[in-house]
């Protein structure tokens, strides 16, 4: 692999925020396997298990991806159990406003590539997580109802809100924006998961739905 696509060298240049899933997993996997390289083996293992399910996987289950032993295995269940030993104590975000959101966002407010995020809520609107979905172009990501109730019914969310940056530097939503929100809001009425709001933020501003009664 060309150094310049290496996951670690990526990592010390540009900081974590700015690798892929894939990519991160494989700075922890370090190498591949027999004809499979580690980024390769990461996109397996994430297109298994995706970022939700692989979270909670057993060393049972990943031994099953071809390409992952006992020893790698060991090593993506300790990371997470790590993470939820460090984050046990942290204090859950309280989203009430637009404002609240977009500071949560400050991490994709310059990212070149659109990215989608959802802040899964419980029945007082606390945070009780928060996923990147989706990793578009320039100017679009490309996202479907199910990806964000599909992982809004596993962490139990009673709310919804879902997020996205424009790398334009415009924050006024396109047609396909309005027509995602407008699905958004008719699955989550039918699974009684509420979408609370539509935030699109930029490099220095940022857009409600909610704000403009567009939700």
């Amino acid at each position: 692999m060309p150094k310049v696509d290496r996951p670690r060298e990526k990592l010390e240049k540009y900081g974590p925020g700015k690798l892929s899933s894939s990519e991160l997993l494989a700075i922890l996997l370090r190498t591949g396997s027999k004809g499979v390289n580690v980024v390769e083996l990461s996109n397996g293992i994430l297109k298994k298990f995706g970022n939700g399910k692989l979270a909670s996987a057993t060393v049972e289950e990943l031994k099953d991806v071809h390409g992952l032993g006992a020893a790698k295995a060991c090593e993506i269940v300790a990371c997470f159990e790590l993470g939820r030993r460090m984050l046990k104590d942290k204090p859950a975000a309280l989203l009430l406003s637009p404002e609240q959101v977009a500071n949560e966002l400050k991490d994709i407010r310059n990212h070149k590539k659109e990215h989608f995020v959802i802040f899964y809520l419980d029945s007082r609107n606390n945070e009780v997580q928060r996923e990147i979905i989706s990793v578009g172009t320039l100017n679009a990501s490309i996202v479907h109802p199910r990806e964000v109730f599909e992982l809004a019914i596993q962490h139990s969310a009673a709310h919804v809100i879902v997020a996205h940056n424009h790398p334009s530097g415009d924050p006024e939503p396109s047609d396909e924006d309005k027509i995602l929100t407008d699905r958004l809001v008719e699955a989550g009425k039918i699974l009684g998961i509420e979408l609370l709001d539509h935030i699109i933020i930029t490099s220095n501003t940022h857009y409600s739905f909610k704000e403009k009664g567009l939700i």
